[in-house]
């Protein structure tokens, strides 16, 4: 039985996060100390409650898991985002940085797992040393140059003439108009953008010479997994951020439609269909546990 509980979770510069933990009160056969803890760090406009199916799969395999809002997004969202000041690198800096502070309170072994920009997050994190492990979904440098023809314009046609107008309209990236997520606070929008016309992301912005130096303090165990059918990350996206995760015990692997039953796309690795790829995680966090399911 899963059962969770809604927390907040305050960041160092006072801003409020809407949190999610996730935990069993049974203790399987094998388990003497508390169950391992994963933080899911997810995607740029995307709401914790998307991770909920694989937090509750992660329960039952013998882990708990916190979900949580970057701030600006969900249930860390402010009345209004017009004229919402945000920082996108204090999503990792502040945000994610004060849930793994948080999480030292559960005394128990703590991973991260990932989706798109979580990936980027971990390499921008002040303190690395509470984390044992992380893996990575769908995370990749952003450029257009890397993805498909066909979406490399729909994505320009995005960046250049429907979210100027979003913007200009709303005074943030008004994108739930479409369907396409979470709203994004300007600011968030903006440095998007501006990032992604590097083929290396952010880190070919000459005002960020400081983050090759930030990425090679990870030295952790660090998995990417991306899909061959990821039009916003596909392998060669990844290839090209991961190569940053210079000192990190790192592992790229590809999966594809046919390994899991049908299109995995940017969005579906969260997905029900997509749960065998969430055991692998699961079995080399917690082993013994996987191996009594």
């Amino acid at each position: 039985m899963v059962s969770s509980a809604q927390l907040s979770i305050v960041t160092s510069d006072n801003v409020e996060l809407g949190a999610t933990h996730y935990f069993t009160d049974h203790k399987p056969d094998g388990i003497k100390s508390a169950a391992p803890l994963i933080i899911v760090a997810g995607a740029t406009g995307t709401p914790q409650r998307f991770y909920k199916r694989f937090a509750e799969a992660a329960v039952n395999a013998g882990c708990q898991v916190l979900t949580f809002d970057y701030r600006g997004i969900g249930r860390s969202r402010p009345q209004t985002l017009k004229g919402y000041q945000v920082d996108y690198l204090d999503w990792a800096k502040q945000d994610l940085a004060a849930v793994i502070a948080h999480c030292k309170i559960y005394d128990a072994p703590i991973y991260i797992v990932g989706h798109s920009y979580g990936g980027h997050a971990v390499g921008l994190l002040p303190d690395l040393s509470p984390i044992r492990g992380v893996w990575t979904f769908g995370t990749g440098a952003g450029w257009s140059g890397w993805m498909p023809t066909f979406e490399r314009i729909k994505v320009q046609f995005m960046w250049h003439i429907v979210a100027p107008v979003l913007t200009r309209v709303y005074g943030y990236l008004g994108w739930s108009r479409l369907g396409m997520g979470e709203d994004l606070p300007l600011n968030v929008y903006r440095q998007w953008k501006h990032w992604c016309s590097y083929p290396n992301y952010f880190f070919g912005d000459p005002e960020l010479p400081e983050l090759p130096k930030q990425f090679a303090r990870v030295k952790i165990p660090v998995t990417a997994i991306n899909a061959t059918d990821d039009k916003w990350a596909p392998p060669v996206s990844r290839d090209a951020f991961m190569q940053h995760y210079s000192n990190a015990n790192l592992s790229l692997q590809t999966v594809t439609p046919n390994s899991v039953g049908q299109g995995i796309g940017h969005m579906g690795y969260f997905r029900s269909h997509c749960e065998s790829l969430w055991h692998e995680v699961f079995a080399a966090i917690t082993p013994k546990t996987a191996s009594q399911q």
